[in-house]
């Protein structure tokens, strides 16, 4: 099965980013793949301290999952899976492209602020030619009539 991979994050662009690869892989009976990735740096403590910090941020992402998961399933009857990677965010993004053979197609959110994107989609658009599977950048901007208008 065709599967979306979809990055969380805590940007406000990655909501959209998850609707559209629910919307998408509900009309084209795929799955969806959400990958959250705990960068290093967050955890350069005490070990002790470090393990805690993991763990919370784990937590974390796993409650912020389930609110989109629990969308996903009741609106668009799909039934994501989580995955959640320890290090710098682009070679574990890859990382997981690699190592998940049904990953079709990688979405992700961009910013609308004058910053730009966001980095993930500043140096994954850079290397677009180069990436494993198509790129998806979905505008934060999108309503969500527009949304499911595209897809």
């Amino acid at each position: 099965m065709r599967k979306f991979l979809v990055v969380l994050d805590d940007s406000r662009e990655c909501l959209n980013a998850m609707r559209y690869a629910a919307m998408r892989a509900a009309k084209t009976s795929s799955g969806v793949t959400i990958l959250s990735i705990i960068p290093p740096d967050d955890f350069n403590h005490w070990l002790g301290v470090g393990s805690l910090m993991k763990e919370e941020a784990r937590e974390r992402i796993e409650a912020h999952f389930e609110v989109f998961a629990k969308w996903m399933r009741d609106r668009q009857n799909i039934d994501p899976t989580l995955v959640i990677r320890e290090g710098e965010a682009v070679p574990q993004l890859l990382a997981q492209i690699r190592e998940d053979k049904e990953i079709g197609v990688l979405v992700l959110g961009a910013g609308e602020d004058k910053a730009g994107p966001g980095p993930l989609v500043t140096q994954l658009s850079k290397a677009a030619g180069g990436l494993p599977v198509p790129l998806t950048i979905v505008p934060g901007n999108l309503s969500k009539d527009r949304l499911e208008a595209i897809t």
